[in-house]
């Protein structure tokens, strides 16, 4: 299992970098690979990717979730995977996002995008582009403001 960190700095409130994190449906605007996510509840995922011309299907549960601070999953098919995304409010203007990801590569094309550190580059690139953005923008898309209490 891989690790992969990342971290940026956008130029808007934490509110509305948060608010446009929890519009999964509009991903595919700035992820890589990122084909379509189908949000079918308050806490599960449905998502198409593709990685290295490989297309993957799986769906994720939302295992945590707490407005302007942070929203886990992890992968319930296919891909193993989990994750948290955390928003830090530096100032009233200024809102660092972090990503920690944990990816169990599935299959040889996979790996090897793993092992060449593309997958990597991939959530770095995303991030850039998350800031892009919701910087252009200004405005979130949407909202869910729900929390979402870790089990157990």
């Amino acid at each position: 299992m891989s690790t992969i960190t990342e971290t940026v700095d956008v130029n808007v409130p934490v509110t509305t970098a948060y608010n446009q994190w929890t519009q999964f449906e509009s991903f595919p605007e700035f992820m890589e690979g990122v084909e379509q996510v189908r949000q079918l509840d308050n806490t599960h995922l449905h998502w198409v990717t593709q990685v290295a011309g490989t297309t993957r299907e799986f769906d994720a549960t939302i295992t945590e979730q707490h407005p302007d601070e942070r929203v886990a999953w992890r992968s319930d098919s296919g891909p193993n995977h989990a994750g948290v995304i955390t928003f830090h409010r530096l100032d009233d203007s200024t809102t660092r996002v972090t990503a920690q990801m944990d990816l169990d590569p599935e299959g040889v094309v996979e790996n090897v995008a793993d092992k060449l550190g593309l997958l990597d580059r991939r959530v770095k690139g995303d991030m850039k582009r998350f800031k892009e953005f919701i910087e252009h923008r200004g405005m979130e898309t949407g909202s869910w403001r729900g929390d979402v209490n870790r089990p157990g």
